[in-house]
């Protein structure tokens, strides 16, 4: 008996060890096929999976909000975006996140230009010759001031409020003080003064007629230099070392070193380029006649991109995250 036990269990031994082994083998070749598939799949493009997987592909992030009839000028509080309604004698509050609507205030005739003064917004009024301050947090209305003729853009400096006053001739700035407005000087600039911007020691002033920029003190306005860009220069920006002037008719942007105005070179902007700001690496231009914004690496002037916003935009702001640019016949703002 014990002996045909013994028969049967060497009988089944020597049919399942091989059987096992093949089946082995069998099981590991069939993994090796599908690690190798694994490793050979082509992920097609734009495949929203690709979230998942983080594998990243281009998406259009510009969107748009109402922001009133004609906007204009524009700035940011730290918060919410301000933007001038030159035909409405108003400025339109919209919160930068979402871009919710959070309030709109009345100013002067003919609103224009928009400065913050890290509580206050300031108004430029071309309309009636005044500024215009408002409280940033509750937008109640703090005070009117005095400015020159046909006050368009303003400058903050630290302490004081700078107000360029666009005249065909005898252009000037205006300089107030930001805690009460009151009358600090008037200073004389080239003609057809329009952007204005600080580069931490002085205002640089541009001048549409003269195709030239203003480089004043702003310690006590002393003019510095008058230095000459493109045709039609129009808004002006600071990137912490050089001076960037938009040249509205030759549809260039002149790079111009702030320590001394020497000319570093002129870059290909878009169509009517207006309004200009710095995002802390790359330069934002607004092309009014071509409906778009154009993008250039601050160290060399590389296009970086040209990106289509509402129609005719003017005014650039940046939020610490994302560029918003006002479309005067849109009647919005683009948040890109």
């Amino acid at each position: 008996m014990k002996r045909n036990i013994l028969r049967v269990f060497r009988r089944f031994l020597l049919v399942a060890i091989p059987m096992s082994l093949l089946g082995l083998v069998g099981y590991l070749a069939k993994a090796q096929d599908q690690r190798a598939n694994l490793t050979t799949t082509i992920i097609p493009p734009n495949n929203p999976l690709q979230v998942a997987i983080l594998h990243w592909y281009p998406a259009n992030q510009t969107t748009s909000f109402g922001a009133g009839h004609a906007p204009q000028g524009v700035a940011f509080d730290g918060a919410n975006i301000w933007v001038a309604n030159q035909s409405l004698g108003k400025v339109t509050k919209l919160r930068a996140n979402d871009g919710m609507l959070l309030g709109t205030f009345a100013v002067g005739t003919t609103p224009n230009g928009v400065a913050f003064d890290g509580a206050n917004i300031w108004v430029t009024n071309a309309g009636d010759g005044t500024v215009t301050k408002l409280r940033a947090s509750t937008g109640a209305k703090l005070g009117t001031f005095a400015a020159g003729k046909s006050p368009v853009t303003a400058a903050f400096d630290g302490a004081n409020i700078w107000v360029v006053n666009s005249t065909s001739t005898n252009g000037t700035v205006t300089k107030l003080r930001a805690s009460d407005g009151t009358l600090l000087g008037t200073f004389a600039v080239g003609k057809g003064p329009f952007g204005v911007a600080f580069d931490g020691a002085n205002i640089w002033v541009t001048n549409d007629i003269d195709n030239t920029v203003t480089k004043l003190r702003a310690s006590d306005g002393m003019p510095l230099g008058t230095f000459a860009v493109g045709n039609v220069p129009n808004g002006v920006a600071f990137d912490g070392a050089n001076v960037w002037v938009t040249n509205e008719q030759a549809g260039t942007v002149t790079k111009l070193r702030a320590s001394d105005g020497k000319n570093l070179g002129t870059f290909p902007a878009g169509s009517s380029p207006l309004g200009v700001a710095f995002d802390g690496v790359n330069i934002w231009m607004a092309n009014t006649g071509g409906n778009t914004v154009t993008k250039l690496k601050a160290s060399d002037g590389t296009n970086l991109g040209t990106f289509t916003v509402g129609n005719n935009p003017f005014g650039v702001a940046f939020d610490g995250a994302n560029i918003w640019v006002t479309n005067f016949n849109s009647n919005t703002v683009s948040k890109l």
